[in-house]
């Protein structure tokens, strides 16, 4: 059982950065792709970045990003990172990372727990 383990949540202040790990228990596949996704309190899930695991990965960037993120990974380390910078109280949510064993595929295999970030005003 692939397991996913975010860490590096935490409460900020607007205008701060964190950044964020998302470790696979196990390396992901060459046709994977490793996403985060956010949910604030009362909203739907949103898509907030993700890439590839294949040799020449591709990035993708949802809305939420507005260029103020940006992914990176350690294939060694199996993880995946999301720093974000120029933090807004509205990017307060849980993120999760999740991982599709096709990076076609429209539903994911596995998720974590989420880590909570919080930006105050």
């Amino acid at each position: 059982q692939v397991q996913l383990v975010e860490s590096g949540g935490g409460l900020v202040q607007a205008g701060d950065s964190l950044t964020l790990a998302c470790v696979v228990s196990e390396p992901p596949s060459t046709t994977s792709a490793v996403d985060w996704f956010r949910q604030a309190p009362g909203k739907a899930r949103e898509f907030v970045a993700g890439l590839t695991w294949s040799q020449n990965s591709v990035e993708n960037y949802g809305d939420p990003s507005q260029e103020r993120f940006t992914l990176s990974r350690n294939i060694s380390k199996n993880t995946v990172y999301l720093q974000m910078n120029r933090l807004k109280p509205e990017d307060t949510a849980v993120y999760y990372c999740a991982l599709k064993t096709f990076w076609y595929a429209r539903d994911y295999n596995y998720w974590g727990q989420g880590t909570q970030v919080t930006v105050s005003a």
